[in-house]
């Protein structure tokens, strides 16, 4: 569904409020049809009628009433039809050509019976056509009508909720996290879809195994010289032969997909376009709380982490004498870690302009998660019972894409260094896998070494993550400016080359940058101070934790962080305000611009803070429009200090210039 198509039905959608009514409905009506139902995509146009509603674009009672009517007569429609086409309903297409819709459905409707009216609200992949088996099966209307009026109700109360929450408590997001909502939601993200494709791949080849090996015989009998190649991999007299088709399926399109990708980076001679964007759309989100905690993620793929892990298995295997399992691990970790180095350093791959040294094509570290948890998967997978086999595999998905993506927001890696370690990490596991599990029939007792596993992973990576997290991110702080500016001509009119507000996609966020200060900030903090200014330190995770408490004192809860071009600022200064719910704040941060002196340039804005407590959960200082309280505070503390103001060119924002130290000679600009 494209996007574009869902952004315009909710910018309609709030222009209109009363009509949205009936989009509302009609969104719910066709979500509930039977067959049309399974291609609307009434989740996120629900989820963003929810946040209309809070952010007071929609009355939400109305939006409740609408949505849940159309689910109701969408679901009476869906019941109409099984119940006029009856068991014939088979014989018609879709269906006939698709029963498994249908059987779906009747079975969950001949397990649950009438529960599975309300159960099928909230499941997408029946909710289309289980009201449609209770027509075909003949439930009476007078039984089927109130448990689907409650069901409809109780899904439209669900589905608009989430966006109705956020949409009240919007401002709380932006304060709280300005990017970070964002950073975690894209994790979230990131991790479900490998997740997915993890769990439903798998699921896949288990349903379809036996087919598989079944083609693959008789391709090896058709084809007597290539099929003696696959006849070594399968024999189905091995109870073995489905999981080495599956990890030789897997290796050809894996293979297939690492040549292609390489291909096309040599072919382009360096990062794609797309790996431009991303990386510009991650640098963008880059703030304070995030930092910490995203560069202690991405440490998890330090060998000081992985490595304890590995010893530690093949320590087990030697001492209970599983000299093949072993070998084999060692050969996946040692010549992985020089396959990976010789080609990082075969492939000259330009570095991401934020990436030092030591970073290149492939990722080492994501390479090297994908090779340790993923040939560990392999090892202990075949040891569990049924559908538990697919769980080392999500756990090495988890903890590959969580360390890719720390280091994407870090700014480490192009996008195609992480996708190129990953493949290639899957490319080799899935050969050395091919090769232990047709050598290896044995198998062993796998709940102590899986627990000493990730239990020594756990241990070393909760050590040595906070360890590293502050070094790590020093070495990823944003590149020192390169435009350079002379002095005086920076206190007479390039002043104005420097960006008025701040650069957010979100309008009340883009606070006007209204302060510019020439030279080291102690001598305006010792005298903002001196006029009963206060210094904040920088708020981390557990000043933000903080906010939840309602006790506390309102003045002791601290004003949160923000960023300017991904930097934390380097100064925040407070001041009572008029009233016991109001107070000043001065943010300072390093200007993107350096002067031909050498002495430093800052940037940034007066704002006056409310105490606000959305929903009722925390204790935030939001900015409010002030009409320039806070900037006159400033400029009378600072009287007497050099400094001058005028009005910006673009916005005429006054723009409060002010010089800590004295030019040299020549640079006065007077």
């Amino acid at each position: 569904m494209d996007s574009a198509w869902i952004e315009s039905a909710t910018a309609w959608i709030a222009a209109n409020p009363i009509a949205a009514g009936a989009v509302i409905f009609l969104i719910a009506f066709c979500d509930a049809l039977v067959v049309l139902g399974i291609v609307v995509p009434a989740l996120p146009l629900l989820f963003a009628v929810g946040a209309l509603v809070g952010l007071g674009h929609i009355n939400g009672p109305y939006a409740l009433g609408c949505a849940a009517l159309g689910a109701f007569f969408g679901d009476g429609l869906s019941y109409w039809v099984g119940y006029r086409w009856g068991p014939q309903l088979r014989t018609r297409w879709p269906f006939s050509r698709y029963p498994q819709w249908l059987d779906s459905g009747e079975a969950m409707f001949r397990r649950h019976g009438m529960k599975s009216i309300a159960i099928a609200r909230f499941v997408g992949a029946v909710r289309p056509f289980v009201p449609a088996i209770a027509g075909m099966l003949r439930m009476p209307l007078r039984r089927y009508a109130l448990p689907s009026l409650l069901a409809c109700i109780a899904w439209a109360l669900l589905f608009l909720l989430p966006g109705w929450v956020l949409g009240k408590s919007y401002d709380a997001v932006a304060a709280v996290a300005d990017r970070l909502a964002l950073v975690l939601g894209a994790l979230v993200v990131a991790v479900a879809l490998v997740w997915a494709v993890v769990l439903y791949t798998w699921r896949w080849f288990a349903a379809h195994a036996d087919n598989l090996l079944a083609r693959a015989l008789r391709w090896t009998r058709n084809h007597p010289h290539l099929g003696r190649y696959a006849a070594a991999l399968i024999d189905p007299n091995r109870p073995e032969s489905p999981s080495l088709l599956m990890l030789a399926v897997c290796l050809l399109a894996i293979s297939w997909a690492w040549f292609t990708l390489l291909a096309t980076l040599l072919a382009s001679g360096g990062p794609l376009a797309l790996d431009h964007t991303i990386h510009e759309v991650m640098w963008s989100l880059r703030n304070p709380l995030a930092d910490r905690m995203m560069a202690a993620l991405a440490s998890l793929g330090d060998a000081a982490v992985l490595g304890p892990a590995a010893l530690v298995a093949l320590a087990y295997l030697l001492w209970r004498k599983r000299w093949m399992a072993a070998a084999h691990f060692a050969a996946a970790i040692v010549f992985g870690l020089a396959l990976t180095s010789l080609l990082e350093a075969a492939i000259d791959m330009p570095r991401p302009p934020t990436a030092p040294a030591g970073f290149g094509f492939p990722s080492v570290a994501v390479t090297m998660c994908t090779i340790v948890f993923g040939f560990f998967a392999v090892l202990i997978a075949r040891e569990l019972p049924g559908r538990t086999r697919v769980w080392p595999y999500l756990l090495a998905g988890v903890v590959t894409t969580v360390v890719g993506f720390a280091r994407l927001y870090l700014g480490a890696h192009w996008p195609s260094d992480l996708v190129g370690g990953t493949l290639f990490g899957v490319l080799w596991l899935l050969a050395l896998g091919i090769a232990y599990r047709r050598h290896v029939a044995r198998s062993f007792w796998m709940r102590p070494l899986a627990w000493l596993f990730y239990g020594t992973f756990a241990v070393a990576a909760l050590w040595h993550a906070p360890r590293t997290a502050d070094a790590l991110l020093a070495r990823f702080a944003a590149a020192t400016p390169t435009t350079v500016m002379k002095h005086g001509q920076w206190w007479q009119h390039d002043w104005s080359d420097l960006p008025a507000q701040r650069n957010e996609r979100d309008q009340r966020r883009r606070w006007p940058l209204d302060v510019q200060v020439a030279g080291p900030l102690e001598p305006l903090q010792a005298r903002l101070e001196s006029k009963g200014w206060r210094v904040q330190p920088q708020a981390d995770w557990e000043a933000t934790v903080g906010l939840l408490d309602d006790d506390a004192d309102m003045h002791a809860q601290p004003v949160l962080p923000a960023t300017l071009d991904a930097q934390a600022e380097t100064l925040l200064m407070l001041h009572d305000g008029s009233t016991a719910d109001e107070q000043y704040a001065l943010r300072l941060w390093r200007a993107p611009v350096l002067l031909d002196d050498g002495t430093p340039l800052w940037i940034g804005t007066s704002q006056t803070l409310h105490l606000s407590r959305p929903l009722g959960a925390a204790t935030l200082w939001l900015p409010i429009n002030d009409d320039g309280r806070a900037h006159a505070l400033v400029r009378e503390a600072l009287t007497g200090m050099d400094s001058v103001e005028q009005p910006h060119p673009h916005g005429q924002t006054p723009v409060l210039r002010i010089r800590t130290t004295a030019p040299r000679s020549g640079d006065s600009g007077q």
